[in-house]
């Protein structure tokens, strides 16, 4: 019987809804009463329903609702008799099955019952008799796609009657198979609810390239209770039954330890041993070399999840090299330690970073009520959990179940409980100390200093106070980020709170009575009792960190006097009575007090050894008389301090790198011991209203950032009586960032040295010229509103070239330099076919118009030839302005360009709260840069390379541009350039040019 099955839907077109769990095709005269009635009673037994065509007529065609049969069963069995051939319902069945095979991978077993598997692969024997006489007068596409079809299932691994010794035993074994099959196969919806999960593994599968025959080591890198191990489960149950084999070895930590003082080799092979028993599911597995698993595996596609893998030979033992596993294997790796990925060799690394703040709210409430938004009453209750113990998954998922049920009355009573035992729930605790407990001595002390004190802050300042603290600090910090026990966030040291949390708890066990015998004070009760007592030695304590809203009322005056190492002092407010700074400790290195309630500081109080200073908005009117030993002071932050009218003698500080006197609006000069500081590379001056003398009492030759913003009253160089009209050339600068916006007298710019990375000059109203060029590729250059600006400055500003981005005044287009303008926000370029490679660069311009507001948000340009997208590019800039000309560069891969045009196409992505006030792209214009060779930015000054660390608050030593970018000393996180990362909202996304993946 003919039949065309090329006129039916393609598989593609139609829903994949199973129906059934097996679909049977055979042959009814043959087998329909004996085995298959055996098969199927089988099957029954086991919950398995087939579907059945008892009802259909043998002598249709193939139709419709038996292919929608076919594709709706998971499992297809072909049970191949003699007779099989006979019919070609039959054969049309089997190429609709095999069409499914390949279309979707539905699952084919074959059962060759009293044939050769030989005789139905090449249609020979009694087997090809029958077909040979079913194909005749039958049309060649048909017999065509029969005999591949025939092909094809006789190479599947299926059952062959002749190597059982009875249809029972076989019968038996067919159905086992089948039921193991439908438990791999069937949909799980053990992660349906997660929140994020499908993000996460929309991240994942660019790591994965499940496409590729090459075998992959995929590492999942972050911190404990992160969910990392839910991630891989996650993946394995999406993915395992496209793989031979597969095995997920959970909890390696506890369930492979590795003993100590232990012989390696016996270690691994006992590893090795456990690992392919579990992959076999073989209780005795015997194994004398460690080439077992690479024999064994190495023709298999399989899939191994090693989880929670925390020393090297753990995978030296199941997966050290990737040729031990056949073609298309893939090998996912669990931990928070990168060091191991990295001593492997893994370059595919995916790390997990905390949920956002919507997504860490989701995830308690679906723990907590059940659903992904609280009911009416619990909103503020589960916003208060979350804040108390942070996004970390696993104090969501411990804490949503410990209110799973609460009314919202017994919710409320248990919150202040919980803020008191938080850190004591098992559950946490044993997942967190457990990794704190696998530090060395030296590791785990650097742990509770920043748990106890140094949480949030920069890590150059870490690294700075505690220099004489430890070995080697650097380090140190290494080894508690690559256990992701630490992160960072805009060059800040980030713990998660239950981690905080737990280093103040170990810190509290040690001495539970005895608060005075701890070497750090964090709660409010503790510091207040020991700085009432006036007789109790406290020469334990090295840190006291009093928080907001902790004020402390009965504290001794003389209450310092008894903690003679006290080394890092923080107080917000007004927690202690600054008369006892007059007995301050001599060993103090760093003392943060915000809002510093009176004028000055105790005559005795001796800085000698401090290292970083921070009094902002404090009341001081000046520090002491005379000169006081400065030589370690590195950082002095003044800011905010409104009442300050003198400095302190700083020649003796010497080594201080960075000022910060923002907003001190009563201070009217700098004190000429400032010409001292030969390393200050960061002054900030900004609303310094009153100052009037500045640059004659620096040295310019060290400073790397100034900011002058807003010193409406700012004296020239040579203190001239006028306002300060224009600034000298600096002759031997390595200034990088220079603001100066708001001062509103100044008329022109002198040369500027090429190290500068950012020139702020906005609303400098009446600057008219520019005595400078511009030469760092890398330069920003903001004129906002610098409205008197002459033609010759436009023209400088924008011929300029930066991979960054320039901005002025302008209303209209310079003609002379866009070859291509348009009004709108779309332009048509021509290439100029003469200068085109590989890339091609364009310089861009655009100017808004629509209102008088502001807007925020990155600028992008689509790019297209021919109607085929070629880039997609996105410049962020700080704000649009209305009336403003915005010019940047872009680079367009053109080496396989065919069309002579290109089409830019501009739009705004506006960002909170510009979104409703949009404003619109006037014009815009597109000019072909030419190859002209241009400095890199370590090129443009020949002698100028930093000595020192310092100027940005890169700590001490030697400048090392690998550590600079590993903790992201200013605006951005450290990321390890074959790291992808995800999730954390507050950590920054830095794309890398290495050869690694990254998405």
């Amino acid at each position: 019987m003919a039949s065309s099955l090329s006129l039916l839907a393609p598989l593609s077109s139609l829903p994949r809804n199973w129906i059934h769990h097996v679909f049977p095709s055979f042959h009814g005269a043959d087998v329909r009463t004996n085995f298959l009635s055996h098969v199927l009673k089988e099957l029954r037994s086991k919950g398995i329903n087939s579907f059945i065509d008892d009802d259909m007529e043998r002598s249709k065609l193939v139709g419709l609702e038996l292919i929608e049969a076919i594709r709706g069963s998971r499992i297809a069995i072909v049970l191949l008799s003699r007779n099989y051939a006979s019919s070609t319902w039959c054969l049309n069945e089997l190429v609709e099955i095999i069409k499914c095979r390949q279309e979707f991978s539905q699952t084919v077993i074959p059962l060759f019952y009293e044939v050769d598997p030989t005789d139905v692969k090449k249609q020979t024997g009694d087997f090809g008799k029958v077909f040979r006489k079913t194909c005749k007068g039958k049309a060649k596409e048909d017999i065509q796609r029969w005999k591949c079809a025939l092909t094809e299932v006789a190479q599947i691994t299926g059952y062959h009657s002749t190597n059982w010794k009875t249809e029972a035993k076989m019968i038996e074994d067919i159905a086992t198979e089948v039921s193991n099959k439908l438990n791999l196969s069937a949909p799980s919806s053990d992660f349906d609810d997660l929140v994020g999960m499908e993000s996460q593994m929309r991240r994942m599968k660019p790591l994965l390239q499940l496409d590729s025959d090459d075998v992959r080591i995929i590492g999942i890198w972050g911190s404990p209770g992160i969910g990392k191990t839910t991630i891989a489960r996650s993946l394995f149950h999406e993915y395992s039954r496209d793989f031979q084999m597969s095995v997920f070895v959970d909890n390696i930590k506890r369930k492979y330890a590795v003993p100590a003082c232990s012989d390696d080799y016996s270690v691994k092979l006992d590893f090795q041993k456990q690992f392919m028993s579990q992959l076999t599911n073989e209780t005795c597995v015997s194994i004398s070399h460690l080439g077992v698993v690479k024999d064994r595996l190495k023709d298999k596609k399989v899939l191994v999840v090693l989880d929670d893998v925390d020393h090297l030979v753990q995978l030296e033992a199941m997966a050290k090299e990737t040729y031990w596993f056949g073609p298309g294997s893939r090998i996912i790796i669990t931990t928070q330690d990168q060091r191991v990925l990295k001593a492997s060799g893994i370059n595919y690394i995916h790390r997990v970073k905390l949920p956002s703040k919507d997504e860490a709210f989701q995830m308690f409430c679906m723990y907590a009520l059940g659903q992904k938004y609280p009911k009416d009453g619990f909103k503020e209750l589960a916003c208060e959990v979350i804040n108390l113990v942070g996004y970390l998954p696993l104090g969501l998922r411990v804490m949503g179940a410990y209110f799973r049920g609460m009314s919202e009355k017994v919710w409320a009573e248990a919150l202040p409980r919980l803020k008191a035992h938080l850190s004591r729930d098992k559950e946490i605790t044993n997942i967190l100390k457990f990794s704190y407990d696998a530090l060395n001595d030296e590791d785990k002390s650097l742990f509770l200093h920043i748990a106890c004190f140094f949480n949030l802050e920069p890590f150059g300042m870490v690294e700075r106070c505690l220099e004489t603290c430890f070995e080697d600090v650097r380090q140190g910090l290494d080894a508690l980020y690559e256990k992701s026990l630490i992160s960072s966030v805009s060059g800040r040291i980030k713990m998660s709170k239950l981690l905080v949390q737990l280093g103040r708890q170990i810190m509290r066990k040690e001495f539970v009575s005895e608060h005075g015998k701890r070497q750090f004070l964090n709660d409010a009760r503790d510091i207040g009792e020991v700085l009432s007592d006036d007789k109790a030695g406290n020469s334990s304590v090295i840190g006291i960190n009093l928080e907001w809203k902790n004020d402390i009322t009965r504290t001794s005056e003389r209450a310092f006097e008894r903690l003679p190492n006290l080394q890092f002092l923080k107080i917000h407010g007004y927690g202690i009575k600054p008369q006892s700074m007059s007995y301050m400790s001599q060993k103090l290195r760093v003392l943060i007090w915000l809002s510093y309630p009176i004028s000055c500081f105790p005559s005795s109080f001796n800085p000698e050894f401090l290292v970083e200073l921070y009094m902002t908005n404090s009341n001081l009117e000046k520090f002491w008389e005379g000169i006081k030993p400065l030589n370690n002071l590195k950082l002095l932050d003044l800011s905010g301090s409104e009442r300050l009218k003198e400095l302190p003698d700083l020649s003796t500080a010497t080594n201080l790198y960075e000022l910060n006197l923002s907003s001190c609006s009563r201070l009217v000069e700098l004190p000429s011991s400032m010409r001292n500081l030969h390393r200050l590379s960061r002054l900030e001056l900004m609303n310094c209203s009153m100052l009037e003398v500045v640059l004659a009492n620096i040295n310019l030759e060290s400073i790397e950032e100034l900011d002058l913003s807003d010193c409406s009253l700012l004296k020239s160089y040579h203190e001239s009586s006028t306002y300060i009209e224009e600034l000298d050339p600096w002759r031997k600068s390595r200034l990088q960032k220079l603001v100066l916006s708001g001062m509103k007298k100044l008329v022109s710019l002198p040369q500027l040295p090429d190290s500068l990375l950012f020139l702020d000059a906005e609303e400098c109203e009446s600057l008219e010229r520019l005595d400078c060029s511009f030469r760092n590729p890398d330069i920003r250059l903001n004129f906002r509103h610098c409205f008197k600006l002459n033609q010759e400055a436009r023209d400088l500003i924008i011929q300029t070239p930066t991979n960054q981005y320039a901005v002025f005044p302008a209303e209209e287009f310079p003609q002379c330099f866009f070859t291509y303008r348009s009004p709108g926000s779309s332009v048509t370029a021509k290439l100029n076919q003469l200068h085109v490679g590989k890339s091609t660069k364009f310089k861009a311009c655009i100017i808004f118009d629509g209102g008088d507001d502001s807007h925020w948000g990155p600028v992008c340009c689509c790019i297209t030839s021919g109607g085929n997208a070629l880039t997609y590019y996105t410049k962020n800039v700080e704000a649009f302005f209305l009336g403003h000309l915005y010019a940047f560069e872009i680079e367009v891969e053109t080496e396989d360009v065919t069309s002579t045009e290109l089409l830019f196409d501009f739009y705004i992505v506006y960002m909170p709260p510009y979104s409703s006030r949009k404003c619109k792209i006037k014009e815009c214009g597109i000019l072909q840069l030419l190859e002209v060779p241009l400095l890199s930015s370590r090129d443009v000054v020949e002698d100028y390379e930093p000595s020192h660390v310092e100027g940005f608050g890169y700590g001490s030593g030697e400048f090392e541009p690998s550590y600079i970018e590993r903790f992201g000393y200013g605006s951005e996180d450290y990321e390890p350039s074959y790291i992808e990362s995800s999730g954390d909202e507050d950590e920054d996304y830095e794309p890398s040019d290495s050869g690694y993946l990254t998405v």
